[in-house]
């Protein structure tokens, strides 16, 4: 066991991504956007949702996955977009389960086809592209194709593209207009309040099995100005937090840990 996990009592790592679906933590400033999303998603529409990095773009998604009902929607997750047009699809048939054809117009037949099926069994299939901003142009040209089913008066199909801002500066593109035009609703995803900061700082770690209260308040708004609401950066600078207590055999986690931690990390930075 690591020296900070044995010195705080800790059963596992607090502030890791390997967190399991019921027991993920949703910001509660995100709750609304989150009930937003699966409404967009029941009613069937393509959504896009921009965010900085770090900001919990995937913590959303995930919250969105757990409510959907299985039964009715079939989400799909796709993060290596900067394929080509025919080899996205190809590895969108691989995330299906289904065999990829050779030629780039067997691959969207096949595609096509499995979104009708899973609708003739009224199942809604939901595909999610994360770091859609690196999307080649040629793919975002042929989106929209996607999304037609039955002279376009079906909608069989959700696209959520999830990206960063400039994410949503491509769209506006005229170029990029048919796609646009058929996304229902955008999101944007704010960098999360210090009060969430400090809801999560110990969520995780009750998870973890800690009941006490280990980061004083003072140290808590000096992380997430640090942090600047990136939860990403929040989980990489508490676990510093930590192991730097546990070295100084503290008990808590003072605004001074953090300072000194801080101070290292601009160094190693410069």
């Amino acid at each position: 066991m690591s020296l900070h996990l044995d010195h705080f009592g800790l059963s596992a790592e607090p502030f890791t991504k390997e967190v399991e679906d019921q027991y993920l933590w949703t910001p509660p400033s995100k709750q609304e956007s989150i009930d937003e999303i699966v409404e967009a998603i029941e009613a069937r529409q393509s959504i896009a949702i921009f965010g900085e990095p770090g900001v919990g773009k995937t913590c959303v998604t995930r919250a969105v996955r757990r409510v959907l009902p299985p039964e009715r929607f079939r989400l799909t997750y796709y993060h290596n977009a900067t394929l080509g047009r025919r080899d996205f699809y190809r590895q969108l048939c691989l995330a299906l389960g289904l065999a990829p054809s050779i030629t780039a117009a067997a691959v969207f037949w096949a595609v096509s086809n499995h979104v009708e099926d899973l609708a003739r069994d009224h199942v809604h299939p939901v595909f999610l592209i994360d770091e859609a901003h690196l999307l080649h142009q040629d793919t975002l040209d042929h989106l929209h194709i996607l999304l037609n089913y039955q002279w376009d008066s079906k909608a069989l199909l959700s696209l959520v593209l999830i990206g960063l801002p400039d994410l949503d500066t491509r769209l506006r593109l005229r170029r990029n207009r048919s796609l646009q035009s058929r996304l229902g609703r955008t999101f944007t995803i704010d960098p999360i309040a210090p009060e969430d900061t400090a809801d999560y700082i110990r969520a995780r770690l009750n998870a973890a099995g800690c009941d006490r209260e280990l980061f004083p308040t003072d140290a808590i708004a000096l992380l997430h100005e640090a942090a600047l609401g990136s939860l990403r950066d929040i989980d990489r600078i508490a676990t510093l937090c930590l192991r730097a207590a546990a070295r100084k055999k503290r008990k808590t986690v003072d605004r001074d840990v953090v300072t000194r931690v801080l101070k290292q990390i601009g160094e190693t930075r410069s």
